[in-house]
């Protein structure tokens, strides 16, 4: 999933103070009073990192920020190699060519994510076939093993798993690699929302044969845009590199034996980038403190909880990308809808939880097999602001238009 919940949060607040600086103001005064769901959480250690980038010289794609940002992610990760490329969509669609997925393969994917994990199926030629969800939001495991032998009876070549960490939680990579491992099905996991997050013991970006992430404007961390392919695959890697510099092949004057793309993350992105990995923790202990203040607020409201509460513990870990509440209307007497009408009207940005993408116009008649709970998490879900630039003040705001609206 590679892309924002809401083009809105990438805009800086410009207004609130870390130890580590000032960030820099907002330009647009008019915005000033909006709280967003994640903007981006930049303080002066990533504006002296993009300007010694710049001085530095290296301007142009490529350079030795690029080597580190690679190098310092690929070591939290947990992975050999790492290739930084200029979004999570780009990782996600190299990432199925390198696995040699191609036209007439079918995909198995979740159906609760964005649209660009099903994109990026469809740029190889490859056909999605949708799976439902548990109520975590995870992939269901069972649903994912009836979806690979139905499409194997059929006679279709399955060419890849492709499995969504949703809202920063890590899904059951344990039950995915025994049918991955059982039907010899590479996984390329798209991590694009759980960067930070753990699970059994392991960085979300560790699993499968490869995995995606993204740096997209309102994730856990940024680089303003861009996104990442982690694998242990040296050559897997080499491949993706390769065709990410546009295929060129290794002699004096141009040459290209295939189609290659122009998909490389800049040096001056990934010294942002360097920056914000350096605080990543930080910001996910900001998140993760107000994960629990929703907690508390609607502690005790008739027909509200809390969606995908994390497991917490030395081998889990949510990165708490952002905090969301599933409503019961029947119970609640209010809908979705309506909380999130209050919300606009105090300027404070709330949107539903992902539309399913068997409910997309775009995959009408494209195989699924669902049971409803994406159906029902799209209905009930409402996602609120959780990002790292958060103020107190902020959080306030919030708190008095959840008890007005409840009272």
């Amino acid at each position: 999933m590679s892309a924002d919940i809401g083009t809105l949060g990438m805009k800086l607040t410009g207004r609130h103070t870390h130890t580590e600086g000032a960030v820099l103001p907002n330009p647009r005064a008019d915005q000033l009073d909006r709280i967003y769901m994640s903007a981006p959480d930049i303080t002066e250690t990533e504006i002296d990192a993009v300007l010694g980038a710049l001085r530095s010289g290296w301007v142009a794609p490529l350079g030795p920020d690029v080597d580190g940002f690679e190098a310092d992610l690929a070591h939290r990760e947990g992975r050999q190699h790492c290739v930084a490329l200029s979004s999570g969509t780009a990782a996600l669609h190299l990432g199925l060519l390198a696995l040699g997925v191609r036209p007439g393969d079918v995909v198995v994917t979740a159906t609760m994510t964005f649209a660009a994990t099903t994109n990026a199926i469809l740029y190889v030629g490859a056909e999605p076939v949708f799976v439902d969800c548990d109520l975590d939001g995870s992939i269901n495991t069972d649903l994912l093993r009836q979806a690979v032998e139905t499409q194997l009876a059929k006679g279709r070549r399955v060419g890849a798993i492709l499995p969504v960490d949703l809202l920063g939680k890590v899904v059951d990579h344990a039950s995915i690699a025994a049918i991955s491992q059982e039907f010899g099905i590479p996984v390329l996991s798209d991590a694009a929302e759980s960067l930070g997050a753990v699970r059994d013991g392991k960085p979300s970006a560790s699993f499968g044969a490869a995995a995606a992430v993204s740096f997209n404007g309102n994730k856990i961390m940024t680089t303003s845009g861009g996104g990442a392919l982690l694998t242990d695959d040296g050559d897997l890697a080499a491949h993706v590199r390769y065709l990410a510099t546009q295929a060129r092949q290794p002699v004096p004057h141009y040459e290209h034996t295939e189609v290659g793309y122009n998909y490389r993350l800049s040096n001056i992105l990934a010294a942002l980038g360097r920056a914000q990995l350096r605080r990543l923790d930080t910001m996910i202990s900001r998140r993760q403190a107000w994960r629990h203040h929703y907690r508390q607020v609607f502690d005790g409201i008739r027909g509200v909880e809390l969606f995908g509460q994390p497991d917490e513990g030395p081998d889990f870990r949510d990165n708490y990308w952002l905090t969301a509440v599933l409503i019961d209307p029947e119970t609640a007497r209010w809908t979705r809808d309506d909380l999130m009408g209050a919300f606009t009207e105090a300027t404070i940005e709330a949107r539903p939880l992902w539309k399913p993408m068997h409910q997309q116009p775009v995959h009408q008649g494209r195989e699924a097999l669902v049971d409803g709970t994406s159906d029902r998490l799209f209905a009930q879900g409402l996602t609120l602001p959780s990002g790292s630039v958060l103020t107190q003040m902020d959080m306030d705001r919030i708190d008095r238009v959840i008890e007005r609206f409840c009272a």
